[in-house]
């Protein structure tokens, strides 16, 4: 199997802006002639990073990126399985095809996979976010994920004085790419967060 390194950070703000804005059509060249067919954001995420397309792929990715609960594998796999994403497949996705797929966005960089250590119930599965943008996320006591609305987000992540990260990158030997910043809270008015 072949190690991909996930896509540089110009991509990643370009997934998004394709995820946020749709189809797009493409041609495709058939011996003498030209067929445009409708494009999905995920085909055409894939088609850019050289991955199969399958309907499977494509139901998993789309049924992520459209959802902003950060869900489980299991979670994922019950709504594709109980949604319109069901007709677009032949047939019932399987688990194993929801974790390797996952497992593949993760590595070509079109998700985040989020591991939580184990607390006094036993292990917490993984949470995943198919917006690879950097923003911050909000840790709820009951173990879900929120995004920190993008103004906050962007503050909160700009905030972070330059010379703070040029130390950071001098003393510990690094190069600093990218910032994930996770907060941890819980609600105060009694409702959820």
């Amino acid at each position: 199997m072949r190690n991909h390194a996930p896509i540089d950070p110009i991509d990643a703000r370009t997934a998004t802006e394709i995820l946020r804005h749709g189809s797009r059509f493409c041609g495709i060249p058939d011996r003498s002639r030209v067929y445009f067919v409708r494009m999905t954001p995920a085909r055409v995420l894939f088609r850019r990073l050289g991955l199969r397309c399958t309907s499977e792929r494509e139901a998993i990715f789309s049924a992520l990126a459209q959802t902003t609960s950060h869900p489980t594998a299991e979670e994922l796999h019950e709504f594709v399985n109980s949604t319109r994403w069901a007709s677009v497949v032949k047939g019932p996705i399987s688990r194993a095809t929801v974790y390797n797929t996952l497992d593949l966005l993760v590595r070509r960089g079109l998700a985040r996979r989020f591991s939580f250590p184990s607390d006094e119930v036993g292990v917490q599965p993984a949470r995943y976010d198919a917006d690879t943008s950097e923003h911050v996320h909000l840790i709820t006591d009951d173990g879900r994920i929120r995004d920190v609305p993008d103004d906050l987000s962007h503050r909160i992540l700009s905030s972070l004085p330059a010379e703070v990260v040029e130390e950071l990158e001098r003393r510990m030997g690094v190069q600093v790419d990218g910032m994930r910043i996770e907060l941890q809270g819980r609600s105060t008015s009694g409702k959820s967060c």
